[in-house]
């Protein structure tokens, strides 16, 4: 981990990030890590299909085809029965084990998960110690916040607490729960954790350009950064921000939108190829102006063969 420098991470998203778009974007990125969706972790040991649904890839070393490692991804306020749940994560083939504390969704904070424990320094600091003492030392445990819930108040306790409890990376989304995902991003904040913390600092946030990319590792001193909503707005924006590669053109984006919708269509989870298309979509039309037809084309259309159809119009 010492070495950890002008890495490129992809984002966990919530039902968007699975693992045939993780398949899709490493095989045309070279990204050095894939956080999965979380598994929730309440007051026992999740049974092992949980984890094999939420990281198919398990089954085949925790790479995509492209052999990018995967990291699962944690969610939980119990500090035992998240360490359990590592460990038991980890020996299925995990390569390390992150921990959410920067969900914002209103459910999962109810249930005092995700961003609402960023409330709570010392249950973080609990939760970190735990699970890092129960896995293997060679495992790492990476942590992901934000800036805080309401404000920044407590944000320099949090990272002290998880700097003491010896986690081994740590990302942040330069902005609170309470922002969501309003522009700006405040890399600023950042920039005193990087200068703080002997361990790698993940920078995540309004990261749609080679240009952001820049700007966000000037203004935060690290390297590192996490791709999330602009991944899935501009497919190779990995490449582009790791090595200026130009902008992926839409008859590449076209090529890749049919390669999606027909292995979408062949997955356990075509009955929802409608509304997951439209979704993306939804992000596409971001930097593409042929998205947005596209997304218009098809919007009111349910059928999968009609929608298909358009796809490869």
């Amino acid at each position: 981990m010492k070495n950890f420098e002008n890495m490129v991470l992809l984002a966990p998203m919530e039902g968007v990030l699975d693992a045939l778009m993780r398949d899709l974007l490493t095989s045309i990125n070279c990204y050095d890590l894939c956080i999965t969706e979380f598994v929730r972790v309440v007051d026992s040991l999740v049974p092992r299909h949980i984890f094999n649904k939420v990281c198919p890839e398990l089954s085949v070393g925790a790479v995509t085809s492209a052999n990018t490692p995967l990291r699962m991804q944690l969610l939980g306020q119990n500090p035992p029965w998240m360490a359990e749940n590592a460990v038991r994560a980890t020996e299925m083939g995990s390569h390390g084990i992150d921990l959410n504390f920067g969900c914002p969704a209103k459910t999962v904070n109810k249930s005092k998960g995700g961003a609402v424990l960023l409330k709570d320094p010392e249950r973080i600091y609990q939760i970190v110690c735990a699970v890092r003492a129960a896995v293997d030392s060679r495992q790492p445990v990476s942590v992901k916040i934000r800036l805080g819930y309401d404000d920044t108040s407590l944000l320099e306790d949090v990272v002290s607490a998880i700097d003491s409890a010896k986690a081994d990376m740590l990302s942040v989304h330069a902005r609170t729960k309470l922002q969501g995902y309003k522009a700006p991003a405040h890399w600023q904040y950042i920039t005193k954790i990087t200068e703080r913390l002997s361990i790698p600092v993940v920078a995540n946030g309004e990261i749609w350009s080679y240009q952001d990319a820049e700007n966000c590792k000037k203004i935060t001193g690290t390297s590192n950064i996490m791709l999330g909503r602009g991944a899935l707005a501009l497919p190779n924006l990995a490449n582009v921000t790791k090595n200026n590669e130009a902008p992926m053109n839409w008859q590449t984006m076209k090529t890749l939108i049919q390669e999606y919708s027909e292995r979408e269509l062949m997955g356990d989870k075509s009955f929802y190829f409608s509304s997951r298309l439209k979704q993306w979509l939804r992000y596409l039309r971001l930097q593409f102006p042929e998205a947005e037809q596209l997304f218009q084309d098809i919007k009111l259309m349910k059928n999968k063969d009609e929608i298909l159809a358009v796809v490869h119009r």
